[in-house]
């Protein structure tokens, strides 16, 4: 069996080890980024190596729906195509190449959260539970035949990290029985149902910046859930711009007075600041724009 791979990013390279091992497939093609492209994922992962070492040839891509791009995918007559970390969605002249269908991995428990920026999604919706998703792409977002789910608990402080890795851990938990499923020819799905389906909206830079007259709970979720390996909240200072990647809450009392968003103490590597609710977050790992100690004091919103 000929499988084609698309992606750019980590969970790319679970499918591509996960293709390398499976006895029944040889994967004729990565699509990916090309270099000059590699910043439109702050989790890109250069493959194109690891493709060659295993015979496959490797198409650069800005679209995978370009007709130059689908000539060449049909030259491959791949056997099904597998779209894993890629945001762009496939086109019907796309879905056609394969015979088989193309397979797409969504980190979510589908038809909860289809759509973009779900990770983030997950941990700002304090949500308990959630599962990735191989299913079967289709004409819709994220809403076609489910193929396989694994589900896994979302801790109380669970980062942006730590379920990007559970998520990879998923995939490469559902990949090698569905290869071993697809070789035997059984590519039947689930149909999602409709009445539970929801959607994510796409996050844009500026929805990773702090207002810190919000509560701190609150603030603690956007902290978690903007950090590695995606780019992290952002909040202002006299000095520019601070990037914070990780926080922790601190009990409030004591610093009644202080207003929302004033550094009530700091050290060398840390600084803790109120919220709007009274309580406290110290920041323990963060970024600036240009060199200089921890903020005396970071703008509300």
């Amino acid at each position: 069996m000929r499988a084609i791979l698309v992606g750019a990013v980590e969970s790319t390279h679970v499918a591509l080890r996960a293709l390398a091992a499976a006895r029944d497939w040889t994967l004729a093609a990565l699509v990916t980024l090309p270099p000059e492209l590699s910043t439109r994922h702050s989790d890109f992962v250069d493959l194109g190596d690891a493709a060659r070492a295993l015979g496959a040839e490797v198409v650069h891509a800005a679209n995978c729906n370009e007709p130059a791009v689908l000539d060449r995918l049909r030259a491959l007559a791949p056997d099904v195509i597998l779209v894993i970390g890629w945001s762009q969605l496939c086109g019907p002249d796309f879905r056609a190449v394969a015979p088989m269908g193309t397979v797409g991995y969504h980190p979510a428990a589908l038809p909860r959260l289809r759509g973009r920026g779900v990770i983030p999604w997950t941990i700002l919706l304090d949500e308990p539970i959630t599962a990735g998703s191989l299913f079967v792409i289709d004409q819709g977002t994220d809403s076609g035949p489910i193929l396989a789910q694994h589900f896994f608990h979302v801790a109380r402080d669970e980062t942006a990290q730590t379920l990007y890795d559970k998520h990879m851990a998923a995939l490469a938990t559902m990949l090698p029985p569905l290869l071993t499923r697809l070789a035997a020819g059984d590519a039947a799905g689930a149909p999602q149902d409709e009445r539970y389906a929801t959607y994510a909206a796409r996050r844009r830079p500026e929805d990773a910046e702090i207002d810190w007259r919000d509560d701190a709970a609150s603030i603690d979720r956007l902290i978690r859930a903007c950090g590695e390996p995606y780019p992290g909240a952002r909040t202002r200072s006299a000095g520019g711009e601070v990037t914070i990647l990780a926080a922790e809450p601190r009990p409030g009392r004591g610093h009644d007075a202080a207003f929302a968003g004033q550094v009530v103490a700091r050290d060398e590597v840390t600084f803790t600041v109120r919220c709007g609710d009274g309580e406290l977050l110290r920041v323990t790992r963060w970024q600036r724009d240009r060199p200089g100690p921890p903020p005396l004091h970071v703008r509300l919103g």
